[in-house]
């Protein structure tokens, strides 16, 4: 099966080289590499240019997590798989991209992610965030596992994720209008349609952040506004919140042992995580009504309609 690789960027100077240098090491080549580019001022496009990749300019004021994502869709490579990487996602070892797409050989796999680890030099509490989301076990996850796993079943990253194109079509492909969390409703959509998703922790990139509080409170505040906008998600698949309780007693326990004195910085950005997503839900309730709790394109069985 032949794949197309995309990659949206803006100002990705600092990571380029390690970035571009570790795509074109891969043990297989794609098709197509597409850089969708949202108006960079510091030379990214005519580097991604110059490395043989085909680039598409966008204003920064067009950039959506998901129209652009919808955009690669459209104006990419026809080829049978799409992967979504993000500029700072450095592929850790030469086989990362072959190693994920091996999971296409299972015909009911729709979408496939693999996993992130913490990049050097990054901190306990940077760390953990990528240990505790991405295992080192592989799964794979389907309707039948939404009872266990509830809406940990429909999490996704498109940081490094992969899908089978046809069924991403099949099932709308991405919502344009999403700021946020295009992956986890692309991913939900494929799990009622009875695609599986894969999560291959063999396949490996270094991608983590150090949030100020600031962008911790926004962050889940857009998770927030996702889970009220999309009211569906909740209704199939379950809230988040005992996920969230695990995460804390994950980091709290791993701070005990490795970094006593951060205890304090986790348990008040927990609570910046909580009123954030409040806050998101608060401004989804107050700022516009409901329009009904069923997801678009998609009956309750999960058929397309």
């Amino acid at each position: 099966m032949d794949f197309a690789v995309c990659v949206p960027t803006l100002n990705a100077q600092d990571t380029w080289d390690e970035f571009s240098a570790a795509l074109k090491s891969q043990t297989i080549r794609p098709k197509e590499v597409l850089i969708i580019d949202s108006s960079s001022s510091d030379g990214t496009a005519e580097k991604a240019l110059a490395d043989g990749f085909r680039v598409v300019k966008i204003s920064r004021s067009e950039f959506r997590h998901g129209a652009t994502r919808q955009l690669a869709l459209e104006v990419g490579a026809k080829c049978d798989l799409l992967v979504f990487l993000t500029q700072d996602a450095i592929l850790a070892n030469r086989g990362a991209l072959a190693t994920l797409l091996k999971m296409f050989e299972d015909p009911k796999v729709g979408a496939a992610y693999g996993r992130q680890l913490p990049r050097k030099g990054a901190g306990p509490i940077e760390a953990h965030a990528r240990l505790f989301n991405y295992p080192p076990l592989s799964n794979t996850r389907s309707k039948e596992t939404i009872s266990s796993l509830g809406f940990k079943t429909i999490f996704f990253s498109n940081s490094f994720g992969a899908y089978r194109l046809q069924a991403l079509k099949d099932v709308g492909g991405f919502q344009s209008e999403l700021e946020f969390g295009e992956d986890t409703v692309a991913a939900a959509r494929l799990i009622l349609a009875g695609w599986k998703i894969a999560y291959v922790a063999e396949a490996q990139v270094f991608h983590s952040h150090e949030l100020s509080w600031k962008e911790e409170f926004r962050r889940y505040q857009k998770v927030g506004e996702l889970h009220s906008q999309q009211g569906w998600l909740l209704d199939h698949f379950g809230g988040a919140t005992g996920e969230g309780s695990r995460f804390i007693l994950s980091e709290l326990r791993l701070l005990i042992r490795a970094a006593p004195l951060s205890i304090p910085i986790s348990l008040l950005r927990a609570g910046c995580k909580y009123f954030g997503y409040k806050r998101g839900q608060r401004k989804v309730a107050f700022g516009r009504s409901r329009k009904g709790r069923e997801h678009p394109g998609m009956a309750i069985s999960g058929k397309t309609q």
